[in-house]
C-alpha cells in the first residue's frame, strides 16, 4: 500500500512557486524571529534555491535539460521571484547567497521559444538595478550583486540604463575602495560595461566626454594605486582602439593635457604601464591632424621619447609591437623639421 502514497516529483514550476512562497516569508519575517518555524523555512527555501541551481547547471549526475530550464525560467519571470530574492539575498546564509547569485547569472542566458525573458523582465523592472549597484557600499554584499550585475548588463537596455544613470560616476570611487575583492569587482563590472555593447558605448562616451574623462584622468590613469593606474590604462586602449569609439578617440587624442598624462605614464618603472601607455601614446602620434599644442610638447620632448623607445621592448618578441614602435619613432622624427 505504501507505494500508493508517494509523493509526486516536483516539476521546476512547482520548484519556483514554493521558493516564491518561502521568499516572500523571509521578506515579511523578521530576521530576530528565533522560533523553529522560521528555521525549517529557511532550511527549505536553501534547499529549493540549491534544487533551482541543479536544474539550470546539472550535476554530477545529469546534464540541464532544456525543457526543465524553460519551464523554470518561464516560471521565475512570471511574478516577482527575481526582485524578492534580490530583496531577501541579505537575509540568507553564505552558501544560499552563491547559489542564489548563480541561479540569477544563468536566468539572463535562458531563452524561452527563442526569447531572452530576463531582458524583458529586467526592461519593466529596471529599478532592480539600483539596488544591486549600490550593493558595492555593503560589504557583505557586493561580490553577489557585482556578479549579478556583470549577468544583468549582457542585456544592452540594461546596459543602457546604468551608463545614463547617476551610478556610473560612483564607479570611480568603487574601484578604489580599500577591500581588494570588491574593488577588483567594480573594475570588472565597469570594464564590462565600456565594452560590451559598442554602439550604446560610443553614444554615452560621445555625449559624456567632458566629465567622464576628466574624471578618469585624474582619479584612475593619475591614481596613487599601482593597480588601478595599470587596470586604467589597459581599459583606455582598449576603448579608443575600438573602431566604434573612433570619434572619442579623436577627440582624446587632440588634447595636450591627456597627451601629459600619457608620457607621465610612458616613464612608469612599471613595464605593463609602460607597455599598455605606448598603445594610446601610438595614437597621439599617428594622428594626422594634430594640434599645435600637441606638436610642441612632442617636440619638446622629442629627444627624451626617442631615447626612451630606443631601448623599449616586450618581455616576448612581437612583430606588431616593433613595427608600431618604429611607426611612432618615424612620426615623432618628422615632427622636428615641422617644429
Amino acid at each position: 500500500m505504501k507505494g500508493l502514497f508517494k509523493s509526486k516529483p516536483r516539476t521546476p514550476t512547482d520548484i519556483v512557486r514554493q521558493t516564491r512562497d518561502l521568499l516572500i516569508y523571509t521578506d515579511c519575517d523578521s530576521p530576530d524571529s528565533r522560533d523553529s518555524k522560521r528555521e525549517d523555512k529557511m532550511v527549505e527555501l536553501y534547499k529549493n534555491i540549491r534544487d533551482l541551481k541543479v536544474i539550470l547547471y546539472g550535476n554530477s549526475e545529469s546534464e540541464p535539460l532544456s525543457e526543465a530550464c524553460a519551464q523554470l525560467t518561464q516560471e521565475f519571470f512570471k511574478e516577482n521571484t527575481l526582485r524578492l530574492l534580490i530583496k531577501c539575498l541579505p537575509k540568507l546564509n553564505l552558501e544560499a547567497r552563491k547559489d542564489a547569485t548563480q541561479v540569477v547569472a544563468n536566468l539572463q542566458r535562458q531563452q524561452v521559444q527563442s526569447r531572452l525573458i530576463a531582458s524583458d523582465y529586467l526592461e519593466s523592472n529596471i529599478d532592480l538595478m539600483d539596488t544591486l549597484l549600490s550593493g558595492y557600499e555593503d560589504t557583505d554584499m557586493a561580490l553577489h550583486y557585482g556578479a549579478m550585475l556583470r549577468e544583468c548588463i549582457r542585456h544592452q537596455s540594461v546596459a543602457r540604463y546604468v551608463l545614463e544613470s547617476q551610478h556610473v560616476k560612483k564607479f570611480f570611487d568603487y574601484i578604489q575602495l580599500p577591500n581588494f575583492d570588491i574593488a577588483a569587482d567594480a573594475a570588472a563590472t565597469f570594464k564590462e560595461l565600456l565594452t560590451r555593447h559598442k554602439s550604446t558605448v560610443a553614444e554615452f562616451l560621445s555625449k559624456n566626454y567632458d566629465w567622464f574623462f576628466a574624471e578618469y584622468n585624474t582619479k584612475l590613469l593619475e591614481s596613487p594605486n599601482y593597480i588601478t593606474r595599470r587596470q586604467a590604462i589597459k581599459l583606455l586602449g582598449d576603448i579608443l582602439l575600438d573602431r566604434s569609439n573612433s570619434g572619442v578617440m579623436t577627440r582624446y587624442v587632440s588634447s595636450k593635457d591627456n597627451l601629459r598624462i600619457l608620457m607621465n605614464l610612458l616613464r612608469e618603472s612599471s613595464k605593463s604601464i609602460q607597455i599598455e601607455a605606448f598603445h594610446v601614446f601610438k595614437l597621439f602620434a599617428a594622428n594626422q591632424n594634430k594640434p599645435p599644442d600637441v606638436v610642441s610638447i612632442l617636440v619638446a620632448n622629442r629627444s627624451k621619447l626617442l631615447r626612451l623607445f630606443a631601448d623599449f621592448k616586450t618581455e616576448k618578441e612581437d612583430e606588431q609591437f616593433e613595427a608600431d614602435k618604429a611607426q611612432v619613432v618615424k612620426e615623432i622624427a618628422a615632427l622636428e623639421s615641422k617644429g
